[in-house]
């Protein structure tokens, strides 16, 4: 019996984290809000542009959110490469990448500083968790947005065909998001599994909603009639539809590109089954996908929203949640929450 769990939502924005300990209430379990990891090595990189240092990124791949300040660095005339399985952090195509100015190489060059990528950083946690008083847990659990690798189309379209597979093979239950061996285009999941340890990973977005559920008052909701839940974050938002244990509907898109009342209005649409992949795909978005809408559903009318975004629904007809206390934590709630239910049962993690 596990006694202890690390839950990591890893964001571009933050890492929302919940150390789980077996003998403790949810609201005694040590908690955290850090900012992400991609944040750490923009910070990085900006240093040793503004010190005219040559730069090597090597590691894993990771989230990308570092790409504008490592654009800049080559912008302002520097020298950057990349070790080819820390280059996918970048893009999908190395070739379209060297085109950029990063150089793609094998080891590194002479002159350059080196700059290591990760997810998870395990000498990172355990350095944060010893000065904290507590152990290195028994099992970590993780989520992180993958677009997956889909060299030569488009990462939004692979995403949704993948999100498509499942609303169809594993008749949309919400506890299936959380792999115990993650589809193979998911690269970063995969690289993110290894540096835990082989522990279950999962996409931030189906976190979200595992999360969501794990307040009373939604589940209830969600299993009565059909709910809307929104996880507004800070470079996507995603909306799936739930009705009585299954999803029958994904939406996303980027933050940065929908004000308020273009989500709310995409988001209208989509709890009717009316808006088209097309339509959100044409306007930058990821996509959309629905499944026949059944009419006990009544409309998928009841709408909740967590996210560091969620001010963009405010005003609206909305209920914001917040999962044990901190909306924050649905990420990491939504993990433990699918762990737990896929220890028994239809839900089994094989």
């Amino acid at each position: 019996m596990v006694k202890s769990i690390l839950c990591l939502d890893i964001g571009s924005g933050t890492q929302d984290v919940l150390y789980w300990q077996e003998d403790l209430v949810l609201e005694n379990c040590p908690k955290f809000v850090l900012p992400a990891p991609a944040r750490r090595v923009m910070a990085r990189l900006r240093e040793l542009t503004a010190a005219g240092q040559a730069v090597y990124l090597h590691g894993t791949n990771m989230g990308g959110g570092f790409y504008r300040a490592a654009m800049a660095h080559v912008k302002a005339g520097l020298p950057l490469a990349a070790h080819p399985d820390a280059a996918y952090s970048l893009a999908d195509d190395l070739g379209q990448l060297e085109k950029l100015g990063v150089a793609v190489r094998e080891e590194r060059p002479a002159g350059h500083v080196p700059v290591p990528l990760a997810d998870y950083d395990p000498g990172f946690w355990q350095a944060l968790l010893g000065a904290a008083g507590l152990p290195m847990p028994e099992l970590v659990l993780a989520c992180a947005q993958d677009h997956g690798f889909h060299p030569g189309s488009s990462n939004r379209i692979g995403r949704f065909n993948l999100w498509r597979q499942f609303l169809i093979e594993a008749a949309g239950r919400p506890a299936w998001l959380l792999f115990r061996k993650p589809p193979p285009e998911l690269t970063r999941l995969a690289a993110l599994q290894r540096a835990i340890g082989g522990g279950p990973v999962a996409d931030t977005g189906a976190a979200a909603v595992l999360g969501a559920l794990y307040d009373p008052g939604v589940a209830r909701t969600a299993a009565d009639e059909g709910v809307c839940l929104v996880n507004a974050g800070n470079s996507h938002v995603i909306a799936f539809l739930l009705y009585a244990g299954r999803m029958y509907g994904v939406y996303e898109h980027h933050t940065g590109l929908r004000s308020a009342e273009e989500l709310w209005r995409d988001l209208t649409l989509f709890r009717r089954g009316e808006l088209t992949m097309e339509a959100v795909f044409d306007s930058q978005g990821h996509g959309c996908l629905t499944l026949p809408l059944p009419a006990a559903a009544k409309g998928f009318v009841p709408t909740f929203v967590i996210g560091p975004q969620r001010r963009l629904f405010e005003g609206r007809a909305v209920s914001f949640p917040a999962p044990g206390g901190d909306m924050m934590l649905a990420g990491a709630l939504g993990l433990l929450k699918a762990w737990q239910d896929r220890q028994s049962g239809d839900n089994k993690l094989e």
